[in-house]
């Protein structure tokens, strides 16, 4: 298989070809997210395509397909103005359980999908961290290989796998895991980027600390970028969304509001003979079933993901590929922990909220409400941060905020320019603009204690470890997988308050 890996940098201009990334989505919630993910990812290019072409941006994540053919023939990208003549999602579905992929394949996203793309069991794996990863990874590991390099071969410039998988349950935390090390075996060269969902502290699932400790292990070594995400954050977003309540309140310089030309860009205006609108897209003509509970939750998720991808799709004045996330925001291989912050918050595809003030969206950016885990990025130390502007902003702007946000900020000491800056001029659809930050701070460390703590107090009692021993696990990796934990929170740790000012120039020697 050869893989061909595109880097770049910061251009005005527009990439003269686009690559592509591969979704691989594991487990109940993994499954969940990627079922958001696609639909949401439809949405925002039925909103963008008006002319219902194959381009560049659409070829990010689908494939353009003749379905008279089985299996079905791709059809080339050529120059960008091809009509759509089915599209298919570049993504590699995975679940131990069958329940959420046949909901998925009943449902409007099932035509996104073929039987080659799925592998699926029916007996689960128990929330056990080492049935999932012990016992399925050994047992379908031809077959996950084989689809993975499927999905490769079906793309000609392969830039990331974006892993979608939980940390509390034993498909995704085992089996998750065990695919991004046989994605790291397979593929060296392509960018792993995992979202991972972290268990609350009232998770209902007794042996979630088990699951997370030994699946952070994994992701520790095999992942190059991690955006760790909280159930209970979430739930705290999700709240304050339904109540209509805005997480911060202040007073911004400039107004952004819609463009007067919106209904043009609305993917619920669907243009006569349009097929990107036709499937998945059809959710914004009422063509979905009921949002489910955790649909929300999901949605928030695929927000960030879609923002985070955005300049890898579409085009703007400082477009960041998902490589330059790893090569300006990871100083250290095992720091690569990045928190998430999306604003405006919203979690429904056709919620239109209001507009912010763009100098109140970046201060939001920065404020505990607005993490996507449990957190306060002001107590910490700043290794990094990115911000990924989309919509109607200009470079002024981006430069005017960082300026007024840095001094209440704490970097550390030998990165104090440390900023990473993306524009895509293409904003989220039924919003003017949104604002994703993903910062490596060192606060990062309060999560990974309370996750020790939880499971210290499970393996003090020595409860639920042989489940774990009898399915071939050794008793040893308990206590290596809670070492890594603690070495890479001691690496934060140590970092944490290094933040100095920069040492004033030094004088010019004078010359007599």
């Amino acid at each position: 298989v050869c893989v061909c890996v595109c880097l770049g940098t910061n251009n005005t201009e527009p990439a003269s070809t686009m690559t592509q990334s591969v979704v691989v989505q594991v487990g109940q919630c993994g499954n969940q997210i990627g079922c958001r993910f696609w639909d949401l990812a439809l949405h925002e290019h039925a909103s963008a395509n008006q002319k219902a072409v194959y381009d560049d941006a659409l070829s990010t994540f689908f494939r353009n397909v003749d379905t008279r053919y089985e299996p079905p023939r791709d059809l080339p990208l050529g120059n960008g103005r091809n009509p759509i003549a089915s599209l298919k999602a570049r993504a590699v579905v995975i679940d131990m359980e069958e329940g959420v992929v046949n909901e998925l394949l009943k449902g409007h996203l099932g035509g996104v999908f073929d039987e080659r793309q799925l592998i699926t069991s029916v007996s689960g794996s128990g929330n056990n961290w080492a049935v999932g990863y012990n016992r399925y990874g050994v047992q379908y590991r031809e077959t996950i290989t084989e689809a993975l390099r499927r999905a490769a071969e079906q793309c000609d410039c392969l830039q990331s796998f974006l892993v979608l998988h939980s940390m509390g349950g034993g498909t995704g935390s085992g089996l998750g895991t065990y695919v991004l090390e046989l994605l790291a075996d397979e593929f060296p060269d392509v960018y792993r980027f995992v979202t991972a969902v972290f268990p609350s502290a009232d998770d209902d699932v007794v042996t979630s600390p088990y699951n997370a400790v030994l699946a952070l292990r994994q992701l520790t070594e095999y992942a190059d970028c991690v955006l760790p995400i909280e159930n209970q954050a979430l739930l705290d977003v999700c709240r304050k969304i339904d109540s209509g309540t805005s997480p911060a309140r202040g007073t911004g310089k400039r107004m952004m509001t819609p463009s007067s030309s919106r209904s043009s860009l609305d993917p619920r205006v669907k243009k006569p003979g349009s097929s990107i609108t036709e499937g998945a897209a059809t959710a914004a003509a009422g063509g979905q079933p009921p949002p489910k509970p955790w649909d929300k939750m999901n949605n928030i998720v695929a927000h960030v993901l879609l923002n985070m991808t955005s300049s890898s799709r579409f085009d703007g004045s400082l477009n960041v590929d998902v490589n330059e996330i790893t090569m300006n925001l990871v100083p250290f291989p095992k720091l690569h922990y990045l928190m998430p912050a999306l604003t405006p918050l919203y979690s429904l595809a056709d919620v239109h909220v209001p507009p912010r003030r763009l100098d109140q969206m970046f201060s939001d950016a920065f404020s505990a409400e607005h993490q996507l885990i449990k957190a306060d990025p002001r107590r910490g130390t700043y290794l990094a941060c990115a911000l990924m502007v989309r919509g109607d902003v200009h470079n002024s702007d981006i430069r005017r905020n960082i300026d007024r946000i840095k001094p209440k900020l704490s970097f550390v000491g030998w990165n104090q320019e440390g900023w990473k800056t993306g524009l895509c001029r293409v904003p989220p659809a039924g919003q003017p603009h949104a604002l994703l930050c993903l910062a490596n701070n060192t606060c990062i460390q309060s999560t990974f204690t309370n996750l020790r703590d939880r499971f210290v107090k499970l393996y003090r009692a020595k409860a639920y470890k042989h489940h774990f021993v009898s399915e071939g696990m050794d008793e040893a990796n308990f206590e290596q997988s809670l070492q890594s934990l603690l070495d890479v929170r001691a690496l934060y740790h140590d970092l944490d308050g290094s933040a100095k000012p920069q040492d004033p120039p030094a004088p010019r020697l004078a010359i007599p």
